[in-house]
């Protein structure tokens, strides 16, 4: 069997809860997208049912693929790498398991809507985006982390903390076998090993709604990310990014 056209890539840990809430309205999608799929939930080591829900899902719709890949607790970073690693689609999308994004827009990242990138990466701020229900404290958090990620290490992109972000599947393999940060900054790394690169980097305005059961805490994870950054300098100075 050929590599589907689009993976879904769905990094999980603990989502029992809400991914009966989203999983249903992703199948319904992608069952009515004309390209060949997958849905990928990477498992990062729950202690809940996820793992359990996932395959009784997966069974119940007779659905072959909707994969679950099971992978140890290493971070968010960790199984997002496991997961495009394993994919062997023309084109992967990361999705956090919320679906903050509605799964429709996921069209507009792929070909005919968008031509020729490497990495389309959704974005919250500028002309046709719109974030919904968000307090203003986390708005206002988010763009000083932002305009310190753009100050040190990846000038130009409005929104680098999206995670809605698809990869074409050669800049895949090459990023996240380059990959070092398993935490919440895994990201910033791939997108900063991307401009070394010289890879074509766009930006898609979304619709986002903020979540209020999201698992970022924002004062203790905003000063663990920021250490992630320093240590993408740090890694770069001392050549292990070639």
């Amino acid at each position: 069997m050929s590599p589907p056209f689009l993976s879904l890539v769905i990094p999980a840990y603990n989502e029992e809860e809400r991914l009966p809430l989203t999983l249903p309205g992703v199948l319904e999608h992608m069952r009515a997208s004309s390209h060949t799929w997958e849905v990928r939930v990477v498992d990062d080591g729950s202690a809940d049912g996820t793992c359990d829900y996932v395959e009784r899902f997966a069974a119940e719709n007779d659905e072959p693929r909707v994969v679950l890949q099971r992978e140890p607790h290493r971070g968010k970073g960790g199984a997002v790498r496991a997961g495009m690693l394993a994919s062997e689609a023309r084109w992967r999308f990361l999705c956090d398991a919320d679906f903050s994004m509605p799964v429709h827009e996921v069209d507009r990242f792929l070909p005919p809507y968008l031509g020729d990138y490497d990495i389309a990466i959704g974005s919250r701020e500028g002309p046709g985006s719109q974030r919904v229900g968000e307090p203003w404290s986390r708005h206002l958090m988010g763009r000083v982390f932002n305009g310190i990620i753009r100050g040190l290490l990846v000038p130009g992109l409005d929104d680098t903390q999206c995670g809605f972000k698809c990869f074409s599947g050669a800049a895949a393999d090459r990023l996240f076998a380059q990959q070092t940060i398993e935490g919440f900054a895994f990201d910033v790394e791939v997108l900063y090993l991307a401009r070394k690169a010289n890879l074509e980097i766009v930006e898609v305005p979304i619709t986002w709604h903020y979540d209020d059961v999201s698992k970022v805490r924002p004062f203790r994870d905003t000063k663990r990310m920021l250490g992630e950054v320093l240590r993408i300098r740090r890694n770069d100075l001392r050549g292990l990014y070639g």
